[in-house]
C-alpha cells in the first residue's frame, strides 16, 4: 500500500518527482470529482507524475485520460505544491518527494469511468470531502482551486 508520511523535512529522504493534479468542477462549480485509489483505498483528484517529454499540461491532461476516460483541457494554474515534511513511500520500498503542479480543467469529451488505478469516483464538496479518507494533501489543492485568484505557491 502506497504511505504518506509527515516529519520535519522528511522529503529529503525521496527522490524528488514531478506530477501534475486536475481540478475538475461540476457545472455548478460546487463540487470537484475525486477518485478512489485503488493502491491504498484514499480519495483524491486525478493526477500523476510527468513524464520525459511532454509539458506539464500534457501530463495532467494524460493522467485525467488514464485514471477517468475523460479528454480534457488546462486552462488555469492553481499552484505549485511542495511540503518538505512529506515522504510518498510506495509498496516497492521507493521513496519520493513531490512537486506537484495543480490545474483546472475542462472537460471536453468522454466517459467518466474506472481504471486499473481506481476503484470509485464522484463529485464531492469540500464539506464531504472532511469526512472521506484524503491522500495527501489533495483537500488543500481543491480548496485553493476554489478560492480562484493568482496560482498558489507552497
Amino acid at each position: 500500500m502506497t504511505q504518506v508520511l509527515y516529519g520535519e523535512r522528511l522529503g529529503k529522504q525521496g527522490k524528488v518527482r514531478v506530477g501534475c493534479s486536475a481540478v475538475i468542477f461540476d457545472e455548478q462549480r460546487e463540487k470537484v470529482l475525486l477518485t478512489q485509489r485503488a493502491d491504498n483505498g484514499r480519495w483524491c483528484i486525478p493526477g500523476g507524475q510527468l513524464e520525459a517529454g511532454e509539458s506539464a499540461a500534457e501530463a495532467c491532461e494524460r493522467e485525467v485520460w488514464e485514471e477517468t476516460g475523460l479528454k480534457v483541457r488546462a486552462k488555469r494554474l492553481i499552484g505549485v505544491y511542495s511540503n518538505p515534511d512529506q515522504l510518498v513511500i510506495y509498496p516497492d520500498g521507493n521513496k519520493a518527494f513531490f512537486v506537484v503542479i495543480n490545474f483546472e480543467v475542462e472537460i471536453l469529451e468522454g466517459e467518466l469511468g474506472l481504471s486499473n488505478e481506481t476503484t470509485a469516483f464522484g463529485y464531492f464538496s469540500l464539506k464531504e470531502m472532511e469526512s472521506m479518507p484524503m491522500h495527501g494533501e489533495h483537500k488543500t489543492r481543491v480548496e485553493d482551486a476554489l478560492h480562484g485568484g493568482e496560482a498558489v505557491m507552497k
